[in-house]
């Protein structure tokens, strides 16, 4: 017997225990190991039902992800195929749940005739995160035995349910506290299974479609439809429920097999596919052993009490870490810790905690306004005002106080980490943790790399992003590091467009239909106007043009004090967050082309769409190759998770590679002749896309 899957006997009863660590994929050799156990089952008289178990922590984390597109994906026997052989058994075969249950691993337990769950058990279908459907029979089974509304959710959202909610809603038939003996209890209820032979199939099962509420499938479209906007597995995933509903078992399987071709060879499937791998790959960092020893995190500070310096304290708040918020200025402390209490009681409003939650994640949180207080702290995270004076004065104030070994992080987006490192004494003890707004919400975490940050500061600060449940890229020093160096061409070309003639309404839908969550003039408003004009202003980035036409719309608009949202005055005119347009802009737009020496022009969307999008993939690609980044997925990574581009598109470099690079570059090469000097100044494509599309390469090959 292949050791990836144990086969042992206990009287009557034939225990088939997966035993391919860490997570039991449903990989071939898996696969051929299950049906040979299952055969000498069947072939054995003396064994009158079987258990399915594990022997880890993980009852099967599903199929093997790796194997798609390889030869192996369609070696016998092919997943569908097992879980039929498993269901026709003339035996009763009960799935012992002892831990997750994801994806294919969850339809190996729905093609059993029985679930039982260990109460720590969670049980999933997550395919649709990676573009795909369950294609092993779960769209079909799943309605069955737990009912239509509970598929739904559980198929299109990807998110796993506990074993309490599994129970409660039929997907497992019984649970087994945690002061049992699991699989001794399985196995005794197992044994008068096989006495009874109490078969039960999925296959024999209907859906009572009179009892559905009328236009479910609609409604329910409905509901998830700003969610799923513009993914193609949520969409098919419900048709393959509706087929559940009106097809024989058989014919479902065939349809949901159609069904998952289809998402399988899609370009999202591809996208999502290569976010998973990337988000895998983020964590490694090359030179550096993994296992290198970390420093330990027990006490944490946050300097600056507002609206950032609140939301970094509750990602460690809500990891059970006690935290310090220091700010200098006592009403501004009172001030901020009340918006924590605000938001921790705004979620326990929506059932998101409870009130005892909210009580033990306050009782973590500490103030001061006394830089000698943090003499103990682990880790400090100063959340200050983004200028270098202010920066660098707190990390010097820091360097006189903190304990040797405690690691000094700063949340700057743009500003040059060595040069706040030069504040301090111990420089290889600082690093960039550039959390997103807002920061208790956004999953991206860009931890900055200086040219001396030592190797465990580095290694400790990843493994603390997974503590805090936050999504990690590491990026060089560099102006803006990975993502604002990267978004300040895509945000030069949305305004410049709005100066060539566009409106801001066509700008933002342009990016908004192509799957961005908001398009570039909304975003502007939203992060206010003046942010960037004091920017420039300073000069601190040394990729401004002094060209006076740059950002000359966003310029004026600032003069007017006409700074976004929060003057109720950008872009657009706000009541509130509603918003319309106005006209005045484009009035606007126009005296300024005119004073600059710029023509305007009807602009296609399909010009908006290459000059921003395509202004994205050049800077990336100018990014990987000085080594800001270290590999094009981790700029994905970037964008998917703190900046709103589509998932379903697998981040800018993804979406370049899909394309074709040769693309990129002839789109390029064609705006770089017809925009005249401007033209010649910014659109240049990168040395290394224009080597790659050259060489018929991917981003994803560097």
């Amino acid at each position: 017997m292949n050791t990836v899957v144990n086969y042992e006997t206990n009287d009557t009863i034939a225990i088939i225990t997966l035993n391919s660590p860490p997570v039991n994929g449903l990989g071939h050799p898996v696969r051929q190991a299950i049906q040979q156990a299952f055969k000498q089952a069947l072939a054995d008289d003396a064994i009158k039902a079987m258990v399915i178990t594990s022997s880890g922590k993980i009852f099967c984390g599903g199929a093997d992800v790796r194997e798609f597109g390889s030869p192996l994906a369609t070696a016998d026997p092919i997943l569908p195929e097992l879980f039929n052989q498993l269901e026709a058994s003339p035996k009763p075969i009960i799935a012992a749940i002892n831990g997750l249950a994801l994806g294919g691993g969850c339809e190996l337990a729905l093609a059993c005739d029985y679930r039982i769950a260990h109460a720590s058990a969670k049980m999933g279908l997550p395919e649709v995160k990676l573009g795909l459907i369950p294609g092993a029979g779960g769209t079909q089974r799943l309605p069955r035995v737990a009912g239509v509304e509970t598929a739904l959710q559980m198929i299109t959202s990807g998110e796993p349910i506990s074993a309490e909610q599994a129970l409660a809603n039929g997907v497992i038939d019984s649970l087994v506290d945690k002061d049992s003996d699991f699989l001794q209890t399985v196995t005794d209820y197992a044994k008068t299974l096989g006495m009874e032979g109490a078969v039960k199939s999925c296959a024999n099962l209907s859906i009572d479609t009179q009892a559905l509420p009328d236009n479910v499938f609609d409604d329910f479209r409905k509901s998830i439809a700003r969610k799923t906007r513009g993914f193609l597995a949520p969409e098919c995933a419900i048709k393959a429920v509706e087929a559940a509903c009106r097809m024989p078992f058989n014919e479902g399987l065939l349809f949901e097999k159609e069904l998952f071709i289809q998402c399988l060879n899609s370009p999202q499937a591809r996208a999502q596919q290569h976010l998973f791998f990337a988000a895998g790959a983020a964590t490694k960092v090359p030179g550096i052993d993994p296992k290198t020893p970390i420093r330990q995190i027990k006490q944490v500070a946050i300097i600056g009490s507002g609206t950032m310096g609140g939301g970094i304290a509750m990602n460690f708040l809500n990891a059970g870490i006690e935290t310090t918020i220091l700010d200098l200025n006592a009403e501004a402390l009172t001030r901020g810790l009340g918006v924590v209490r605000k938001n921790y009681d705004f979620s326990a409003k929506r059932g998101r905690m409870t009130e005892a939650q909210v009580e033990e994640r306050m009782a973590l949180l500490k103030s001061t306004t006394d830089y000698s207080d943090l003499a103990d702290m682990d880790l400090v995270i100063e959340a200050v005002f983004e200028k270098m004076e202010v920066k660098k004065a707190v990390f010097s104030a820091l360097d006189k106080v903190c304990k040797p070994g405690a690691i000094l992080a700063s949340n700057t987006s743009t500003l040059d980490l060595d040069e706040i490192a030069s504040a301090t004494s111990r420089p290889s003890d600082v690093i960039g943790l550039h959390f997103f707004s807002p920061a208790n919400v956004m999953k991206l975490l860009e931890i900055v790399r200086g040219e001396k940050t030592a190797n465990d500061v580095l290694v400790t600060t990843l493994k603390l992003a997974k503590t805090i449940r936050k999504i990690p890229a590491i990026s060089g020093n560099c102006w803006g590091f990975i993502g604002n160096r990267i978004l300040e061409p895509y945000a030069r070309e949305a305004v410049r467009l709005i100066l060539e003639g566009a409106s801001p309404a066509q700008v933002d839908k342009v990016l908004t239909d192509f799957g961005l969550a908001m398009g570039l003039p909304s975003m502007i408003d939203l992060a206010g106007i003046d942010i960037g004009y004091w920017v420039r202003q300073a000069e601190v980035d040394k990729y401004y043009s002094q060209d006076p036409a740059y950002q000359a719309v966003c310029d004026k608009l600032c003069e007017l004090k006409r700074y976004g949202q929060k003057t109720g005055r950008g872009f657009y005119i706000y009541e509130g967050r509603d918003k319309k347009e106005d006209p005045e802009v484009m009035e606007l737009a126009a005296e300024l082309a005119k004073q600059h020496g710029v023509t305007q022009r009807d602009i296609s969307d399909q010009e908006i769409l290459e000059r921003t999008i395509y202004m994205l993939i050049n800077e990336g690609a100018q990014v990987l190759e000085e080594g800001v980044s270290y590999r094009s997925g981790d700029i994905d990574i970037v964008y998917c998770n703190g900046y709103g581009f589509p998932a379903y598109r697998g981040g800018p470099m993804q979406y370049a590679d899909e394309i074709g690079l040769q693309t990129v570059v002839d789109s390029l090469e064609k705006y770089r002749e017809s925009l005249g000097e401007y033209g010649e100044q910014w659109f240049k494509p990168a040395p290394l896309l224009k080597k790659l599309a050259s060489e018929g390469k991917s981003l994803k090959d560097v």
